[in-house]
């Protein structure tokens, strides 16, 4: 957390391993909302330490989308932003003004269906996540594991959640995991936190250029990356060697910063130990194809422009494990940052 502050990358919050608290450690509500919201807290106590202009309020907070709550094994998980979308559609309320009850000191009685700021002492009243969130999860978690299927039919009935006819017929465990990917399918819940809460590239690179180029924050090549420009000096950092199912073959992972990497291209490679000016730990190839590592499969593309991730072919013999890409004619750049 503090590496990202300090490289000024905006950071959002996962809490993880939601499933034990229904299937081992049997919180009640309050308990795991207490839980959530002291490692929420402690994330943020560090954030607050780190006062940067540019980067903003770097805090992390439930109610505004920014922190995710996931069973990563299960493959299911869910960010306040979810439930707000579904409750604001079933009762035709404001979505933010319903995520914003759904933590924090706002609690809900079905029987007065009242908001208060504070609890009632009714045994009815209980806080809006517990209420809205975790009791819900924890009833249709605990009938899946109690093989109550009809009453699990009936759940997802209300939840507008349909199972294939193949998954209605796991029993236990499995048909929870099944059931709860299907409702709240952990891709989904990450990708939209980070699609509506992290900076695209062509922002983040404005603030970034310093903590990224080693050279002249005004020459060409901080130019195009700063703006990042499709149509500038080509950047790129390769990160990681990944290993192929050629044995001993590896492709270059990394990020393109400025201008478009291509297939067949002939690219300047300055490995972490290049000096500019010298031609140590400096060398000239040709890309023979360029590929997007879509999870386990390998896509070939003619060629991909900044603000991207891409794989490279035909490297690996001259880059160990990180290194930074130009232009062939490129001699005036200089490295990116490990």
């Amino acid at each position: 957390l503090r590496q990202a502050l300090g490289e000024r990358i905006r950071p959002v919050l996962t809490i993880n391993k939601l499933d034990r608290c229904f299937l081992e450690l049997m919180l009640d509500g309050e308990e795991a909302y207490q839980s959530y919201q002291r490692v929420i807290e402690s994330a943020n106590v560090i954030m607050a330490t780190y006062q940067d202009a540019l980067l903003g309020d770097t805090q992390v907070y439930p109610e505004k989308g920014t922190v995710a709550f996931s069973a990563g094994l299960h493959g299911w998980a869910f960010t306040l932003t979810v439930f707000g979308k579904m409750y604001a559609a079933k009762f035709g309320c404001d979505e933010y003004k319903m995520m914003e009850r759904l933590w924090g000191d706002n609690f809900f009685d079905p029987s007065t269906k009242k908001w208060t700021k504070k609890h009632t002492g009714e045994k009815t009243c209980l806080r809006g996540f517990v209420q809205f969130i975790y009791n819900p999860i924890r009833n249709l978690i605990k009938e899946c594991m109690d093989d109550n299927k009809e009453k699990v039919w009936a759940m997802l009935d209300k939840l507008n959640v349909k199972l294939k006819p193949e998954d209605k017929q796991l029993v236990g465990k499995p048909l929870m995991k099944r059931v709860m990917q299907t409702w709240l399918p952990a891709h989904s819940a990450l990708l939209e936190m980070m699609i509506h809460h992290l900076p695209s590239p062509a922002t983040a690179q404005k603030y970034r250029v310093e903590n990224l180029y080693e050279g002249p924050l005004d020459d060409i090549y901080a130019q195009g990356i700063r703006n990042c420009d499709p149509n500038g000096p080509l950047m790129m950092y390769v990160s990681k060697m990944i290993p192929t199912s050629d044995k001993g073959r590896f492709i270059a992972f990394g990020r393109v910063f400025s201008g478009k990497i291509a297939t067949g291209k002939k690219v300047r490679i300055m490995g972490p130990n290049y000096e500019p000016g010298t031609k140590k730990d400096l060398n000239i190839k040709a890309v023979q194809r360029t590929v997007l590592c879509m999870g386990r499969r390998q896509e070939p593309v003619e060629d991909v422009p900044c603000g991207n991730t891409v794989a490279l072919v035909g490297l690996d013999q001259v880059i160990a494990k990180t290194a930074t890409l130009t232009g062939e004619n490129d001699e005036g750049a200089h490295v990116l940052r490990q």
